[in-house]
């Protein structure tokens, strides 16, 4: 991928991940455009780093995903990247009655549907450009599932099998599409806890940032490439091995 010269729109880019990725696509000479739902939050961020811009978006709402859609192109017809970062991380625990369930179609809304509308609001725009890049944020929990958070792993899960049908789907065109799948890192998604456990987030930067100009279409930090291997019919030890160590040393949640 090209690291500069792009115009970029990215979803969620208020904290965490989202914001680092910005700032870090901002300084390397791009045009990018943030949204969230919070206005005050893109304000500050944008008022940090002078020329890039915002746009107040739920991607749970797909006529408010439709309208800013095309409010960008419009302003921004160079626009060649969208980079579907926006998420939200509930707990549940499926060995419960208890399910909130307004909640868990939230984030289904978030974490599934939000990418998928949003790729489909852009896609005739960026295959009209020489060179463009839809870029889906999923998770190690994608391949390596937490069980106290189930359905958010299986979001995650399903936006790896949608992201590789994209890219099939769009081999002939000028869209590339990049998979970025992010260990624990120690942002505010959950708790910014400071866990020895949880990557740096400007660690994970650079090492995403050196894997998507290398031209990789499955973007993953060195810690992660044994479990992004290890799917197969024995993938349950893992999993268990994984779990019952949280279990045993929880994430600090205060």
């Amino acid at each position: 991928m090209n690291m500069s010269g792009n115009t970029i729109f990215i979803t969620g880019g208020t904290s965490g991940i989202g914001r680092a990725l910005a700032e870090q696509f901002h300084q390397a000479g791009n045009q990018v455009i943030i949204s969230g739902r919070r206005k005050a939050l893109l304000q500050e961020v944008t008022a940090a780093n002078p020329g890039m811009d915002y746009v107040e978006l739920d991607v749970t709402d797909p006529a408010q995903i439709t309208a800013v859609a095309k409010d960008l192109i419009t302003r921004y017809p160079k626009l060649n990247v969208v980079l579907n970062n926006a998420g939200t991380m509930p707990f549940d625990d499926p060995s419960k009655g208890e399910f909130d369930d307004e909640q868990l179609v939230t984030m289904v809304d978030t974490n599934l549907l939000g990418p998928a509308r949003i790729s489909a609001a852009f896609i005739e725009h960026l295959k009209t450009q020489p060179q463009a890049y839809l870029i889906n944020n999923s998770s190690v929990l994608a391949f390596l599932p937490l069980a106290n958070n189930a359905l958010y792993s299986a979001t995650k899960a399903a936006v790896h099998s949608y992201t590789l049908s994209q890219r099939f789907a769009l081999r002939d065109s000028s869209v590339q599409v990049i998979e970025i799948a992010p260990p624990w890192v120690d942002t505010d998604l959950i708790y910014k806890s400071g866990d020895p456990r949880a990557m740096p987030l400007d660690a994970f930067i650079r090492e995403t940032l050196a894997g998507l100009a290398e031209g990789n279409i499955e973007v993953l930090v060195q810690s992660i490439a044994p479990i992004r291997d290890n799917p197969g019919s024995n993938e349950h030890a893992l999993i268990n091995q994984f779990n019952q160590s949280l279990v045993d040393n929880p994430i600090p949640l205060q």
